[in-house]
């Protein structure tokens, strides 16, 4: 009787083992693969205090700062505003980091594509 029971062990082990690989398996495919807005804004915000000039901002804040725009399926939205009154538009791709760069002027109405990065450069 006690061979049952630890053959019935055995297996079960064997079969819960199995599924717990399979659930970690597909669950760290996911997540590594994915990247979060946290991430995106961390690259963004990275990028973009090691390009441009923050001193002009040490005084008032508000001229220049960074915040997350608009999510999509597949990108994140972040946005650079500059003291000029420029901003500059992040597109962040979930799943490989590029990122495209887009710049607007809002006085001039130009809206250019002004580069790509990978998001990983800055993390």
């Amino acid at each position: 009787m006690q061979k049952n029971n630890v053959f019935i062990f055995i297996l079960t082990g064997k079969l819960v083992l199995t599924a717990f690989l399979l659930l970690c398996s597909c669950s760290t495919n996911t997540s590594k693969n994915e990247i979060t807005s946290e991430i995106a804004f961390e690259g963004v915000n990275n990028y973009c205090h090691n390009t441009y000039d923050w001193s002009v901002a040490e005084d008032n804040q508000s001229i220049m700062y960074i915040e997350m725009g608009e999510e999509t399926d597949t990108t994140y939205q972040v946005v650079f505003r500059s003291y000029t009154g420029a901003f500059v538009y992040f597109y962040v791709n979930k799943t490989s980091g590029i990122t495209k760069m887009e710049e607007y002027v809002p006085t001039l109405d130009i809206r250019d594509e002004v580069g790509s990065i990978n998001i990983f450069d800055y993390i």
